[in-house]
């Protein structure tokens, strides 16, 4: 089987491996399609370390071709995911667990051998292609949008993979969503997708008061903030008293400043998400399904452009998710 490895020069490179067998408890796993998520890219060009040999990407679907021994959650021909964090499967996280890519092997490969425990069912009405964005973008949004509910209103920003998943599972809650971005087209894109109201940020960088001019007052009551030190700023400018500001990521680094007394009369609560578990993915899977919500495609790039894939989604160029078919 061909696997892609981190080299010692930190890149990817393709390797031939012999197919694994699973055993107690275990399946084999055909990987039929994995997606690129913005964690990966500081990974495969260096950014943060990663051990040479490991194998990258942490999202994939694909189908089960044969079952080690005592097997009971799935058979030969279902259609799976895996779960982003493998060793929580429900309730509240104790502790950091293990994360594909950087502590055990990840899915950018042909046949992987896994536990069992550590998958789901994909959603029936989904290609593997669109299966393979919902292990770590979707359930992240799904946990960030937490006790969202019909009338709320939900602030997203840009359009990026977690922030589409959040726009579109928002509006399946009933929520309205204001959503943020630097360009028309991106901005008309969003509008499709059912915002109610696209900012852009580079003709408003004083968006947190947009936000509350256009809820008469009231403020977002849950901001996805994916940002981090470069618009949490603006964020709790936006966030409604006593709402919700859910960090997810950190892709603006310089800081324009957080005001802590800002910050403590909005009465908002800020809290860290970290993906979720195979339990919320489940429920999330089922939402899904309901509602026959698709993800955002952007590109697919066959297998053996790996590498060209990350290169793209590097660049920015994209709207919706990069997913390498295998």
């Amino acid at each position: 089987m061909r696997t892609f490895k981190m080299s010692e020069s930190g890149r990817i490179a393709l390797v031939e491996e012999p197919k694994p067998t699973p055993g107690t408890g275990q399946v084999l796993m055909r990987v039929r399609a994995t997606s690129l998520n913005a964690r990966d890219l500081f990974m495969l060009d260096g950014r943060y370390p990663v051990p040479p040999g490991r194998v990258p990407l942490s999202d994939a679907a694909g189908v089960i071709e044969s079952t080690g021994p005592g097997v009971t959650r799935f058979q030969v021909g279902d259609r799976v995911v895996n779960s982003f964090n493998p060793l929580w499967f429900g309730g509240p996280q104790r502790k950091p667990g293990q994360n594909y890519h950087t502590d055990i092997n990840g899915w950018l490969t042909e046949y992987v051998v896994i536990d069992e425990q550590r998958l789901a069912s994909m959603p029936e009405h989904l290609d593997f292609t669109e299966a393979a964005t919902l292990p770590c973008a979707a359930i992240t949004a799904w946990t960030a949008l937490e006790g969202v509910g019909p009338g709320d209103t939900v602030l997203v920003q840009g359009s990026g993979g977690v922030s589409l998943f959040a726009l579109q599972l928002a509006r399946t809650m009933g929520a309205r969503v204001i959503t943020t971005t630097s360009s028309e087209h991106k901005a008309a894109r969003l509008l499709e997708l059912g915002a109610s109201d696209v900012i852009n940020y580079v003709d408003m960088p004083d968006w947190g008061a947009e936000v509350r001019k256009l809820t008469d007052g009231q403020g977002a009551n849950v901001v996805v903030e994916v940002g981090g030190a470069g618009s949490i700023a603006q964020s709790i400018t936006a966030v409604a008293y006593r709402g919700v500001i859910s960090l997810v990521g950190h892709l603006q680094m310089n800081s324009t400043g957080m005001n802590i007394l800002d910050f403590a009369l909005s009465g908002a609560t800020l809290r860290a998400i970290g993906g979720g578990s195979r339990s919320d993915l489940e429920d999330m899977n089922r939402v899904i399904t309901a509602h026959k919500l698709r993800p955002v495609i952007g590109r697919v790039f066959p297998f053996e452009e790996a590498p060209a894939a990350a290169s793209y989604m590097g660049s920015g160029a994209h709207f919706g998710k990069v997913v390498i078919s295998h």
